[in-house]
C-alpha cells in the first residue's frame, strides 16, 4: 500500500480511478452492438439444436450405447476445469496476502461463474429427458456420484456468486454516489438496489472483510471437491484410462492451467479494448505467467505419472488404451494437446519476452485450446475400447463422432460463457475499485464520502 496522500489529492486520483474503471460500463460503440449481436445468433443457434434434440432425442448425437459420453460430458470437465481459477487467484492467493493478484481477482471471479454456470447448463443439455432434473434432488441416493456433482457444482457457483458480489458493495455504493453522467438511470438504480444502503462506516468495512474471509476458507475445500468429484465419475469405474487413484490431483492441476490461460485472455481484452494498461500492468502478465509456468509444470508431472505407470505394467486393456492415444486414431490430438498446451509453453514462458501481455496471450489461447482437446480425449478413447466384446451393432456405434447438433450446443456453451463474461463487464467494473483506491493510499473516509 502506498503512503496517504493529502484530500484534495486523494479526490482527485479516486475520481481518475473511478472514471478509468468504469469505462467498460459507459463504453458503447458499434464493436460493442456487434460483439453482442455475434455471442447472441451463436447462442441462438446452440438453443435451436438443442430444442433439435429435446424434439427428436438424443439419437440425433453421435452418442450410443457404447460412447455414451460424448462432446457434452468433455464441454463439461472443460468448464468445470476454467471454473476453478477463482478458486485459486480470488481466495488462495489472497488468503497468502499476495497483493499482485488484487486486480486480477475480479476478472477470476467472473470466469468463475461464468464456467461453474455453463457446466450445470451442459449436464442439463447432456440429459434425454431435462424434465426430470428435479428428480435429482428429489429421488437422488447420497451413493451416486452424480448427486455429488450436482451438489459441489451448485455449492460453488453460490460461493462464487457471493465472493464476487460482497466485495462489489462498496463499489456500487461509490459508483451510486460519484457515479459519471455517463453512466445510464437505469444501471444507477440498480446500483443503489444493490448497494444495500452501504454508508462506507468502520463496521461495514469490518463486515464486508469478515464475509469475504469466511467464503474464501469455505470455497477452498469446496474448490478442490468440485474437480476431484468430477474426476470420480470416472476413476469410480474400471475402464482402461480412467482406474487410477492419481485421476483427483489431475483433475485439479489440469483445472489450474485451463483456467490461468482463461483469465490471462480474459485481462488481455479487457487491457486493449477498456486501455486498462496502468491496471492491469505488465508485472500482471509477468506474474500470471510464472503462474502458469508453475502449474504446467505439476500438471506435466501427473501427465508422465499418468501414462508411464500403466505403460510400464502394459496391461492388456491399458496396452490398447495407450498404443491408442500414442500411435492410433487419437495419436494426432493427442500429441498436438501435450506438445502445444505443456512442453511448448513451458519452454517459452521461461523466457521473460513470452510473459509480456501479446506473447502470453497467445500461448494462453493454444493452452486453453489444448486443455479443451485434452479433456475430449479423456472421455472418447476409453469409451470406444469397453470391457465387453462389441458385436452385433451396426459400424457406427463402435466409433464417435460428433454431429452438427453436438458442435451447435457446444458453441451455444462458449458464446454463452463469453455473453456472461461480457455482461458482468458492462455492469460492474472489472477490477475492485475501492481496494485499488485503497492500495494507491487513499482513505476510506474519502472512498465513501458523499460526491459534492
Amino acid at each position: 500500500m502506498e503512503k496517504s496522500k493529502s484530500p484534495e489529492e486523494s479526490r482527485k486520483l479516486l475520481d481518475k480511478i473511478t472514471f478509468d474503471l468504469t469505462r467498460s460500463i459507459v463504453k458503447r460503440d458499434e464493436l460493442t452492438n456487434f460483439w453482442y449481436f455475434f455471442l447472441i445468433m451463436f447462442a441462438a443457434v446452440g438453443l435451436w439444436g438443442w430444442f433439435i434434440q429435446i424434439r427428436d432425442g438424443l439419437g440425433v448425437t453421435g452418442m450410443r450405447d457404447y460412447v455414451s459420453w460424448g462432446m457434452y460430458i468433455a464441454n463439461f470437465v472443460f468448464f468445470v476445469a476454467v471454473s476453478l481459477i477463482g478458486f485459486l487467484l480470488s481466495s488462495a492467493l489472497h488468503l497468502l496476502k499476495i497483493n499482485w493478484a488484487k486486480p486480477i481477482s475480479r476478472v477470476a471471479e467472473q470466469v468463475a461463474i461464468a464456467a461453474v454456470a455453463l457446466a450445470g447448463i451442459i449436464i442439463v443439455m447432456d440429459m434425454g429427458r431435462p424434465d426430470r432434473l428435479l428428480n435429482v434432488f428429489i429421488h437422488g441416493r447420497f451413493a451416486s456420484p452424480i448427486l455429488w456433482d450436482v451438489t459441489v457444482v451448485t455449492t460453488y457457483l453460490t460461493i462464487s456468486i457471493l465472493l464476487f458480489y460482497i466485495p462489489l458493495i462498496p463499489d456500487l455504493a461509490l459508483l451510486r454516489d460519484k457515479g459519471t453522467d455517463d453512466i445510464p438511470k437505469w444501471k444507477m438504480k440498480v446500483y443503489t438496489l444493490l448497494a444495500l444502503g452501504w454508508k462506507g462506516s468502520a463496521e461495514q468495512y469490518k463486515l464486508v472483510y469478515h464475509a469475504m474471509r469466511i467464503l474464501m476458507l469455505l470455497i477452498l475445500p469446496v474448490g478442490l471437491s468440485i474437480h476431484t468429484v468430477t474426476s470420480w465419475l470416472f476413476a469410480a469405474t474400471l475402464r482402461s484410462g480412467w482406474d487410477t487413484t492419481i485421476l483427483g490431483p489431475y483433475f485439479v492441476a489440469g483445472a489450474f492451467v485451463a483456467g490461468a490461460a482463461a483469465v490471462v485472455i480474459v485481462m488481455y481484452a479487457y487491457r486493449q479494448r477498456y486501455n486498462l494498461k496502468d491496471y492491469f500492468e505488465d508485472l500482471h502478465f509477468d506474474y500470471m505467467g510464472k503462474l502458469l509456468v508453475f502449474v504446467c509444470l505439476v500438471y506435466l508431472y501427473f501427465n508422465i505419472n499418468e501414462f508411464l505407470v500403466p505403460a510400464y505394467k502394459m496391461k492388456t486393456a491399458e496396452g490398447i488404451h495407450l498404443r491408442n492415444l500414442f500411435t492410433g486414431n487419437f495419436s494426432v490430438m493427442f500429441w498436438l494437446a501435450q506438445t502445444f498446451g505443456l512442453i511448448l509453453p513451458i519452454l517459452l514462458m521461461l523466457c521473460k519476452y513470452f510473459r509480456k501481455p501479446l506473447p502470453l496471450t497467445i500461448i494462453s489461447v493454444f493452452v486453453l485450446i489444448a486443455s479443451w482437446v485434452k479433456r475430449y480425449i479423456i472421455v472418447i478413447p476409453t469409451l470406444e475400447h469397453p470391457f465387453l466384446p462389441v458385436q452385433n451393432v451396426p459400424d457406427h456405434f463402435k466409433h464417435y463422432s460428433p454431429t452438427s447438433i453436438e458442435v451447435m450446443i457446444t458453441l451455444f456453451s462458449f458464446m454463452a460463457a463469453l455473453l456472461i463474461i461480457t455482461v458482468l463487464a458492462k455492469m460492474f467494473p472489472v477490477i475492485t475499485i475501492w481496494e485499488y483506491a485503497e492500495d494507491k493510499g487513499i482513505e476510506k473516509e474519502i472512498i465513501s464520502e458523499p460526491k459534492n
